[in-house]
């Protein structure tokens, strides 16, 4: 695993995300090793995702400490997404332990933290994310909503086949429900982030509330239903990755994808919004919150 120096480790958003309700992200690895065949990462901005160049930020922690404490002096506390462009619990975790040390410094300057990962290596930190939880100091107008730690599962599909193909890195999303149950046992607020729901293979009805019920039955604090992204154009870019599966596994759905998606990296803010109100619909219907919340 290659070894790089940064500046800067800790981004602040512009604004706060509606979704997560981050103000900054954080990433202790570039590159993830998951290898999830539509990964947003691939052809975007934060650019390639490939484990031959996965790397460490060698020098993260000390930076990491400088930029939290001017901003825990400053009073600029919001939550952390850890992390936006990798998976904080890529299997090198286990002996970089990076994102350990970003936890313990999150906690020593009472950040609030959100955790988005498909690993079961999560279980490993739950004592310390308590310790967050109980501890952070959250923005005035959520601290009556939110937690002070988060985890988030990333879930795409409850059919372990298919998980496979695309996600042939993770842990299987029969793992990761047991997981997040297992860290809501300690009580944790932990929850499924279904983004990207597969348009016409993992987002008709049947399939949206299978994931539902899977959340209830898990305990599940919440849960996130969003779409796909597909950028890029080169052979490495989610885009063309993404088509590469479709003709091989969906052939006959691709016609339909190049009408949905067009010259878009987004689908058609139509479908944006039918998922979005049949995601409110099943959520209703067997209570689980659509949004992060105390839970």
């Amino acid at each position: 695993m290659r070894e790089i120096v940064v500046k800067s480790v800790l981004n602040k958003k512009k604004k706060r995300d509606s979704w997560f309700l981050d103000e900054y992200t954080l990433n202790p690895y570039e590159g993830c090793s998951f290898n999830c065949v539509y990964c947003y990462v691939r052809g975007s901005k934060y650019g390639t995702n490939i484990e031959e160049v996965l790397a460490v930020k060698s020098n993260a922690l000390e930076v990491l400490e400088r930029q939290l404490a001017f901003r825990a002096k400053k009073n600029q506390f919001g939550i952390i997404a850890l992390a936006s462009a990798t998976d904080p619990y890529i299997p090198q975790e286990e002996d970089h332990r990076m994102t350990r040390g970003f936890l313990e410094l999150i906690l020593k300057f009472r950040f609030p933290v959100l955790i988005i990962t498909k690993s079961t290596m999560v279980l490993r930190d739950a004592a310390i994310l308590q310790q967050i939880a109980n501890e952070a100091i959250l923005p005035e107008d959520l601290k009556e909503k939110v937690a002070g730690a988060v985890i988030s599962f990333s879930i795409s599909t409850l059919d372990e086949k298919l998980a496979k193909r695309l996600e042939p890195g993770a842990p299987s999303p029969k793992q990761r429900l047991q997981t997040m149950q297992s860290l809501r046992q300690k009580g944790l607020t932990a929850g499924l982030n279904c983004i990207p729901m597969l348009p016409f293979i993992s987002d008709t009805e049947n399939e949206m509330e299978n994931m539902v019920i899977a959340a209830k039955e898990h305990n599940a604090s919440y849960i996130l239903m969003g779409g796909l992204t597909l950028f890029g154009d080169n052979p490495g870019d989610s885009k063309p990755r993404y088509y590469k599966f479709l003709n091989e596994s969906y052939p006959h759905l691709v016609s339909e994808y190049k009408k949905l998606y067009r010259i878009f990296p987004m689908p058609r803010k139509e479908y944006t919004s039918q998922i979005d109100q049949k995601v409110k619909q099943l959520c209703s219907k067997h209570g689980v919150p659509n949004q992060i919340a105390h839970a």
